[in-house]
């Protein structure tokens, strides 16, 4: 696959989580569910004006501009020990539609990592730094997506708590 074709295919897999986040923002009873999926949103709509970017300098120079790709989602080691930190504590119970969305985002996003990790792996070195960075903040939303999960099936934690913000990133 050329670097042209792996951001094309990586705009495509962008935007399937987004529309899966704005629509779990729609769909949500919850005000900070709505919250935490309006911050994936929003951090996914980035991941596309990004690729967008990459995408018009590489055909305008031939090259990448290589963009400090950023996220506004704490990384998945933080989200993991913020996760192991509230495991067990008290939750309020919420609509099967706000876990079966989350189901969806998370099977998303362990594909687009699983694609992204396969570039960082085939495309030449000089191409592989910008998935690279994709893999570990599609790690970050992995995590994130799970540990929402395991909040509303009361094995986990909601994430607007004093401790930890989705805002820290």
């Amino acid at each position: 696959m050329t670097i042209d074709e792996a951001i094309k295919t990586a705009l495509k897999y962008e935007g399937r989580i987004a529309a899966i986040y704005r629509d779990a923002m729609d769909q949500s009873q919850d005000p900070i569910g709505r919250k935490v999926f309006k911050t994936l949103n929003e951090d996914e709509l980035g991941h596309v004006r990004c690729l967008k970017e990459e995408l018009n300098a590489l055909q305008k120079s031939g090259r990448l501009m290589s963009i400090k790709l950023t996220t506004i989602i704490p990384p998945a080691d933080k989200i993991a020990a913020a996760a192991k930190a509230f495991r067990g504590k008290a939750s309020s119970p919420m609509p099967e539609t706000e876990i079966s969305l989350l189901r969806r985002a998370l099977e998303l996003e362990v594909e687009t990592a699983g694609f992204y990790r396969k570039l960082a792996e085939e495309l030449p070195a000089e191409d592989r730094e910008l998935f690279e960075r994709f893999v570990r903040i599609e790690e970050g939303h992995i995590a994130i997506v799970q540990a929402e999960i395991d909040y509303l099936s009361k094995t986990g934690f909601w994430f607007d708590v004093p401790e930890f913000r989705l805002e820290a990133g």
